[in-house]
């Protein structure tokens, strides 16, 4: 799913503008006990409520696409003849009121889960959409022939009040009040389907994780369990660099790192520029390209290659947002830190002064130190 697709959906999540009848869930304990099911009517409840519900649900769609979003992709076996995609095909069909499936969900979602000592709370819902149809200049019509029907999940911490102090009315006095148990921002979540070029994809999903580098592989093996399990961005960085340093016999020289984290850079600022809805990507040979243009020698150039198709995949686009910092470029030493504007990275050099290593910063007008103008 690219921006656009994902935005659309975030905006429905309103009291006037979902189809959203009823939210369903259940209040589990540190133990994975269930406290206490839910089945609330989001058109009898107050507003405010409902609003919490909703706020809650839409923030499963939040975040950036190939970091805290990430596609689930199902193989053709599975959406022939497998139990999790049946599961989310009973869940999505019965519109959720099929109790049956809806236990064994919550189940699953229990049991693949570990919140430590932490209560949480499972809430699922159920969404008709009627896409409205675009015209040629991407205008949204009146008319519809698209109904999106779908479910969101989201699993949120339930934490204990902080002790405030409070105004007590009946003594006229303040005092210590702890107030009840609050549920806060959802940790994890899905969508099913997915919502690609706006109509239903039932071969994906989208999954959400509060914490790019924390996507919860246990929940997704036990509700999605796909052949290739996503990598989250953190480990994407990881396996990237350990490619770039181990194809280079003799370690990275500070010039490939400058050229390789220049040209990503200006990749996703270009990208950003373009306001293109579809995610950003390059394969490693492309990364491959660039090290060529640097002087680097073939064999290592086919080794960062093999490396990458060993780790990610033959062939795999990868999202350089995960594989570089675009907003810094930092070196650091066994005694300092040195960070630069990424667009400023080339001003940095390396040189060997009487057999001693330095870096080099040219100064162009004034210097500060902590703030301070200095000679």
């Amino acid at each position: 799913m690219n921006k656009k697709e994902i935005s659309e959906l975030r905006r429905r999540f309103k009291p006037e503008k979902n189809n959203i009848s009823q939210v369903h869930g259940c209040y589990v304990n540190g133990k994975g006990e269930v406290i206490s099911y839910i089945d609330e009517s989001l058109r009898t409840m107050p507003q405010e409520e409902a609003e919490k519900y909703l706020s809650l649900l839409g923030k499963a769609l939040s975040g950036t696409p190939g970091k805290n979003l990430i596609d689930i992709v199902f193989s053709t076996a599975q959406v022939v003849d497998s139990d999790e995609h049946r599961r989310l095909m009973g869940l999505r069909d019965s519109k959720l009121q099929d109790g049956e499936i809806r236990q064994e969900f919550y189940q699953k979602v229990i049991d693949s889960l570990d919140m430590g000592d932490s209560n949480y709370l499972i809430l699922l819902a159920h969404d008709s959409y009627d896409v409205p149809s675009r015209d040629r200049n991407g205008d949204k019509q009146d008319d519809s022939d698209t109904v999106f029907s779908y479910i969101l999940c989201c699993v949120c911490p339930v934490k204990d009040g902080k002790t405030e102090l409070g105004y007590c009315p009946g003594e006229n006095e303040f005092h210590n009040c702890v107030p009840s148990q609050l549920v806060a921002q959802p940790e994890l979540g899905f969508l099913f389907p997915a919502f690609d070029d706006r109509a239903a994809n039932i071969y994906s999903a989208l999954a959400y994780s509060k914490k790019a580098d924390q996507l919860h592989q246990e929940f997704l093996d036990a509700i999605f369990h796909i052949e290739e399990p996503p990598m989250s961005a953190g480990e994407q960085r990881q396996a990237f660099e350990n490619a770039l340093v181990q194809s280079m016999e003799g370690g990275c020289s500070l010039e490939v790192v400058q050229a390789v984290h220049e040209r990503l850079a200006l990749r996703i600022e270009e990208h950003k520029e373009s306001k293109d809805p579809e995610p950003l990507a390059v394969t490693a040979r492309e990364v491959g390209t660039i090290l060529r243009d640097c002087g680097v020698e073939e064999p290592q150039v086919e080794a960062f290659c093999q490396s990458c198709g060993r780790q990610f995949g033959e062939g795999a686009a990868l999202s350089p947002a995960n594989l570089i910092d675009s907003k810094r470029f930092q070196v650091r030493t066994g005694d300092a830190t040195l960070t630069l504007a990424p667009d400023r990275s080339y001003l940095l050099e390396t040189r060997v002064i009487e057999g001693r290593k330095y870096l080099l910063v040219p100064v162009d007008g004034e210097m500060e130190v902590n703030g301070l103008a200095v000679e």
